[in-house]
């Protein structure tokens, strides 16, 4: 589900909030982005339901032997939700954020049975798109969730996830994005061998050490 062209026209925060933003009264703004926001998540559901993309993707993640996750800048908060929600019903996900477990170190040992989740929206980052390039020259797997069908992993991935992001706003919209990583955690989880374990072992921990607010 390519984002529509139309919304690659004002590439930078910057000249978006001077289109967008500029000379316009809050009420008039605060209805053009719950508008537009309305529009793109009933599109993109609706989508979904007709795209295999997602239920392709899930279906490598779970055949692969170890995980990786990453994303830069603002994608790095995709994946750490998918990261996180991957990890409660999967073993070996590994999110990369640069300090606790860095990029070199996952490239250092890179099997062919291994699987990369990269994000990468516009503006791309080179570091992502690098990491990205390199794990899938060493022999590694690649799904890519990005927004255009010639956006930098688009060429390099063994399978894409092209989600919409337009916006009113001067900022792209996370709201698909979000949509699309529920519905991706959820059938991987759903068909992961020994995910139903991991969640009841799990619950039974976060009770014993009293994580949460009853």
């Amino acid at each position: 589900m390519p984002d529509d062209p139309r919304n690659r026209e004002l590439s930078s925060p910057q000249e978006r909030y001077d289109a967008r933003l500029q000379r316009r009264s809050s009420t008039l703004l605060q209805r053009r982005v719950v508008e537009q926001e309305r529009a793109s998540i009933d599109e993109a559901l609706d989508q979904i339901l007709t795209d295999e993309s997602i239920a392709q993707a899930a279906a490598r993640i779970v055949a692969a032997r170890r995980r990786f996750i990453v994303g830069s800048a603002k994608s790095f908060s995709y994946a750490s939700l998918l990261a996180f929600d991957l990890g409660v019903g999967l073993s070996q996900v590994t999110l990369i954020d640069g300090t606790v477990v860095r990029g070199v170190d996952v490239l250092a040992d890179v099997r062919s049975n291994d699987l990369m989740v990269a994000f990468s929206f516009r503006r791309y980052r080179r570091d992502t798109v690098e990491i990205a390039q390199r794990f899938v020259e060493a022999g590694g797997e690649l799904v890519a969730i990005t927004d255009f069908e010639d956006a930098p992993l688009a060429k390099l991935a063994d399978q894409c996830i092209y989600v919409a992001t337009g916006s009113a706003s001067y900022v792209d919209s996370p709201t698909v994005v979000a949509s699309v990583l529920h519905v991706l955690a959820t059938l991987t989880t759903a068909s992961a061998k020994g995910a139903r374990r991991r969640l009841v072992e799990r619950d039974r921990l976060n009770t014993e050490l009293g994580l949460y607010v009853n």
